[in-house]
């Protein structure tokens, strides 16, 4: 079976600017499907990361077509109120989903994902960000932006479902051999993308791992983790961790080393500026100010937040 393509990219191949990223996650496919299928969820759990609650708003969505192979849903007001213009969403089934919008502010974007089962409750997915700007500069600041700051923000967004979504799972399982229709309410023209696709999953049995349980539910700990669910697989993140390493290493030895070298320095230097003095102990302080930093950013390569961006304080 070939893998299911992106029909923009591959009519219009000409003058996309992508960001692409890919992480192991811990809960299954057919749940992940669904939520990035839900962009209804977005202003409230993804709140402060990628949207905000006041963007929230009734919609209307509709599925124009559905078969086999996936559906066509249209939302026509779409994100932000209507501020951005109609969204097209796609699912071509089994794996692949593309929200698809172009607004005069920005352009045309895409959200893609790629969706890979790995085990009962564990799935990877590839997601990929195409965008044609209608202005030359966003394109420029995106090809200068490293690609591991861009995945530790990406990181940061699917952490937002993390913790909820794997713990869901678990509590559908405990309500036994039910139909999901009656396990959620899913009253509104908001739910349409989600009704459809579960009635996908059901018409053609399309449980990878059907008859299985989910494992014991994991700790807040091995939920955001991320080095071996991406870091490490990651050429540009596993090459940026060790230099930042690196760096470290020699900001604390040079630290230490004019420390202990400063009386001698001013005893040998006598009489000493003011500005000297302020060198002498600026420099030290500076490289243990940037230990400090890149300690901070090195444990983003290895753990998410256990609290997410929408329940800190204002």
């Amino acid at each position: 079976m070939s893998v299911p393509i992106i029909e923009p990219l591959e009519t219009e191949p000409e003058g996309w600017v992508m960001l692409n990223t890919f992480r192991d996650l811990p809960y299954d496919a057919l749940t992940l499907l669904e939520n990035v299928l839900d962009v209804s969820h977005i202003p409230y759990t993804h709140h402060k990361t990628v949207s905000k609650r006041e963007n929230a708003a009734p919609m209307q969505m509709d599925v124009v077509a559905s078969d086999k192979q996936g559906f066509q849903g249209i939302w026509p007001e779409g994100p932000r109120k209507g501020k951005l213009g109609t969204q097209h969403t796609t699912f071509a089934a089994p794996s692949l989903m593309y929200h698809d919008l172009t607004s005069k502010q920005f352009g045309r974007t895409l959200t893609v994902v790629y969706v890979t089962p790995i085990r009962k409750g564990e799935c990877r997915v590839i997601a990929r960000f195409p965008f044609k700007f209608s202005s030359k500069l966003p394109s420029f600041f995106i090809r200068l932006t490293p690609r591991w700051y861009s995945h530790i923000n990406n990181n940061r967004v699917l952490e937002d479902d993390q913790i909820f979504l794997h713990i869901q799972e678990r509590l559908i399982e405990k309500g036994g051999d039910v139909s999901y229709a009656r396990t959620c309410y899913l009253p509104t023209q908001a739910d349409r993308y989600v009704i459809d696709f579960r009635r996908w999953v059901s018409k053609f049995t399309a449980d990878p791992f059907p008859g299985q349980s989910l494992p014991p539910q994991w700790s807040t700990e091995a939920l955001m983790e991320r080095y071996h669910s991406h870091t490490k697989h990651c050429s540009s993140c596993a090459s940026a961790l060790q230099r930042i390493q690196q760096i470290r290493k020699a900001a604390l030895v040079l630290s230490i080393i004019l420390w202990s070298l400063l009386p001698l320095i001013i005893v040998a230097s006598e009489p000493i500026s003011l500005t000297m003095s302020a060198v002498l102990v600026g420099i030290p302080i500076a490289a243990g100010v940037l230990w400090l930093w890149l300690g901070d950013l090195e444990q983003k390569f290895y753990q998410g937040a256990d609290t997410p961006p929408r329940n800190l304080p204002d």
